[in-house]
């Protein structure tokens, strides 16, 4: 039965007005990728910036700084990244959810997301302790380690999705 509910969703979205014109659009499919891409450059860039500043470079700057900074940044280019990337999944869901690159990709965004929520409710409750001109404690700099793995593990898996 379940399987039936996900068939049905995903037939609904396939057929839908949304789906036939990212599929038969020569224009539309190329044009929202470009948005997904540009959005999603704005969001990693951001998180790499700022996993370095965890890492130890540029330690003159504050990191509260730069969370400000760059949060803004990632949180204004999921406005591009999000409805981008539904709307190219509209195209062919079936496909997509059949995919094991594509279930890779969006478990590494969700293990992302967690990574930064411990690093946030965790190790960076104490940021005033280690704000500038000190190394960051080994815990944050390991998330920071493991974000910087984990973001280039989804471009990865972005990348082959055009070839799986």
């Amino acid at each position: 039965m379940q399987t039936t509910a996900i068939g049905g969703a995903l037939g609904w979205l396939e057929t839908s007005v949304l789906g036939a014109a990212m599929r038969g659009s020569l224009w539309m499919y190329p044009i929202v990728e470009i948005f997904h891409i540009i959005g999603f450059s704005v969001l990693v860039g951001s998180i790499v910036m700022f996993d370095l500043r965890i890492l130890g470079l540029s330690k003159d700057i504050p990191v509260t700084a730069m969370a400000r900074h760059f949060v803004r940044w990632s949180l204004l280019s999921l406005l591009f990244v999000i409805p981008a990337g539904i709307m190219m999944f509209t195209a062919h869901p079936g496909d997509f959810i059949a995919n094991k690159i594509f279930l890779l990709k969006l478990t590494l965004i969700g293990l992302a997301g967690i990574n930064a929520v411990l690093f946030h409710l965790g190790v960076y409750r104490h940021v005033a302790n280690w704000n500038a001109l000190v190394t960051a404690p080994k815990l944050a700099r390991a998330q920071a380690m493991l974000s910087l793995v984990i973001w280039i593990a989804v471009i990865s898996c972005g990348r082959l999705l055009a070839y799986t």
